[in-house]
């Protein structure tokens, strides 16, 4: 159940953020803030594959 989560709401996001409406409030907010963001989703998103797909070593 523990793997099963960050699928879930992963896919729970991209079902209910729009990429339109989410580029909208990026330039809303600026191209710097747009930057961070992306930059740290980029980073979650490489986190959570990591710990999905066992990416400690033991």
């Amino acid at each position: 159940m523990k793997k099963a989560f960050p699928l879930v709401l992963i896919a729970f996001l991209c079902t209910t953020l729009s990429s339109c409406e989410l580029v909208e409030g990026i330039f809303k907010a600026g191209v710097w803030v747009g930057v961070i963001v992306v930059v740290v989703v980029v980073a979650l998103v490489i986190w959570i594959l990591a710990k999905i797909f066992g990416g400690g070593r033991s």
